[in-house]
């Protein structure tokens, strides 16, 4: 399980939570899309992803209402957080380079050779700024849930 599965999973237990996949956030752009690794126009959806993403959190936040936001961190990214969130904190599940190739394979939507490994050798060379670290390879759903759990305030 991935990101958005521990992510939907946390929320889930939470009294009052949202679940902001900032993925299906940039999937409303339906004419023109382009992915993160796409060039200057994917580069500049995935800026818009994330401050999309903040902007509803906050409007859930503004009534009381908790969130949790799944999304591929990368120092920009991460920094974009900071800035349109404040306070909110980052939290990077990691997975080692054969785990997330294995996981890779199992889903429906393929990444180029390039593009995996846009996204996971990126982050080993220069890894987002996050509050905390936690490494997910061996973990399962439930142990991955409260590992984060823990760092809630």
């Amino acid at each position: 399980m991935g990101k958005s599965v521990t992510g939907r999973a946390l929320a889930e237990g939470r009294s009052r939570c949202a679940f902001v996949d900032v993925d299906d956030v940039r999937q409303l752009v339906v004419a023109g899309a382009a992915a993160p690794w796409e060039g200057e126009e994917g580069h500049e959806q995935q800026r818009l992803g994330v401050v999309n993403a903040c902007g509803l959190a906050r409007g859930f936040v503004a009534v009381g209402i908790e969130v949790v936001i799944a999304d591929v961190l990368t120092p920009e990214t991460s920094d974009l957080y900071r800035r349109e969130l404040p306070g909110c904190v980052i939290v990077h599940l990691q997975v080692g380079l054969v785990e997330a190739r294995r996981r890779a394979a199992s889903r429906e939507v393929w990444l180029t050779e390039d593009e995996f490994r846009m996204l996971h050798e990126a982050d080993a060379a220069n890894p987002p700024h996050a509050d905390h670290r936690i490494q997910v390879d061996t973990l399962d759903l439930r142990s991955q849930i409260g590992e984060v759990s823990r760092l809630w305030k």
